[in-house]
């Protein structure tokens, strides 16, 4: 609101408001001065407190503290006893936060969001199962992959014939005995399914001196690592409709997760395989790009308007379920980085200003791009 309020009255309300994606109705709303709401008055036929109380000493009686209302107002009158109407005992129990389920009910709790931070390999590992169609309806074989977060490198994986929790177990010592996993110093993290939340896997993870963590209760975003991992392998092209045996679904996984490790540039990664991040070769490989990136300038300058090119940044931290930010009251999950955004207000602003110490477009209806073009001029 602030940038169409100093740039609006030059380049237009209504351009300005367009371009910036900030609704009209809102930036004149916010002209208006906020006129404090006088207190609602006290009916005058609203009870004095001093019969408020009554009533409430009524309810607190040890015949009536476990009734609902309605009981007790059909009991008083029974008694030959009014008191105040039926709505009026449940204001006065709202009053004093008392109105709430008098059953002894079970309540689901709410389950917080896990938030996970990896910054460096070996720190953070997701995995999950998935189904693979097997020859005939309703035949399945079971995936099961471990995923370090970090690095996204399959640290393991096993295809099985039914999904059973001493497989995954097996799988977990294994791929920690291969990693040189020491105590403390692992978080594993799952979704809730039989396998994930089984005894075995517990204790076998206490004994390993591991983090068990679990997705929320019918949450599906709570583990997106290995479900983009997933997506990967069921999206390549040479991924079949149905597997013909467990030996093929064996052959092709034993293809794949080499590739993917290997030769496969992670775009979440900086266009670095899981492999060069897990055993910090990306650092080397991203000096090398750097350098083919000079020359390459360094020989034609004039084909890179935005100056010289740097290959992008390696990962520092990966995330699930990022904290959220608090900002101006209000908060915002997964704030906006100079890298992800790198048009900000702030800049949008400091371009405007610059141009408009020329002439103001004469433009009728800006759009985002038509904007930039007159900046750009």
């Amino acid at each position: 609101m602030r940038t169409v309020t100093e740039i609006g009255p030059r380049l237009g309300i209504a351009p300005t408001c367009a371009a910036l994606e900030v609704a009209r109705a809102s930036y004149y709303r916010g002209l208006k001065p906020q006129v404090e709401l006088p207190p609602r008055p006290t009916p005058a036929r609203a009870l004095p407190a001093e019969e408020r109380q009554a009533v409430l000493d009524v309810l607190h009686e040890p015949r009536f503290v476990d009734l609902a209302p309605a009981e007790v107002y059909a009991t008083l009158l029974d008694d030959d006893r009014y008191l105040c109407s039926e709505r009026t005992f449940y204001r006065v129990l709202a009053e004093n936060a008392e109105v709430r389920e008098r059953r002894d009910q079970i309540r689901h709790p709410r389950y917080a969001a896990p938030q996970l931070l990896a910054t460096r390999p070996n720190q953070l590992w997701s995995w999950d199962i998935t189904r693979l169609l097997g020859p005939t309806k309703w035949t399945y074989y079971y995936l099961y992959v471990l995923l370090d977060v970090f690095s996204r490198y399959v640290v393991g994986w096993t295809l099985a014939a039914r999904e059973r929790a001493a497989i995954a177990e097996q799988l977990i010592a294994e791929s920690c005995e291969r990693q040189r996993i020491e105590p403390g110093q692992l978080t594993v993290h799952a979704d809730r399914g039989a396998a994930m939340t089984s005894k075995p896997v517990a204790l076998l993870l206490a004994d390993l001196g591991a983090t068990q963590s679990h997705s929320r209760p019918h949450v599906s975003n709570d583990n997106p690592y290995s479900e983009a991992q997933f997506k990967t392998l069921k999206y390549r092209p040479d991924f079949p409709d149905r597997f013909g045996s467990l030996e093929h679904g064996r052959s092709f996984c034993g293809d794949f997760f080499p590739w993917y490790n290997t030769e496969h540039h992670h775009v979440g990664l900086g266009l670095f395989t899981p492999h060069d991040v897990h055993f910090g070769l990306a650092a080397a490989k991203r000096d090398k790009r750097a350098r083919v990136l000079a020359e390459a300038f360094a020989k034609n300058p004039e084909r890179f308007p935005n100056g010289r090119p740097s290959p992008r940044p390696l990962p520092t931290a990966a995330w699930i379920n990022p904290p959220k930010e608090h900002v101006e009251g209000k908060e915002v999950e997964n704030p906006p980085t100079s890298e992800s955004d790198p048009i900000t207000i702030e800049a949008l602003r400091a371009s405007l200003e610059a141009a408009l110490e020329r002439k103001p477009p004469e433009i009728p209806n800006l759009n985002f791009e038509d904007l930039c073009m007159a900046v750009a001029q």
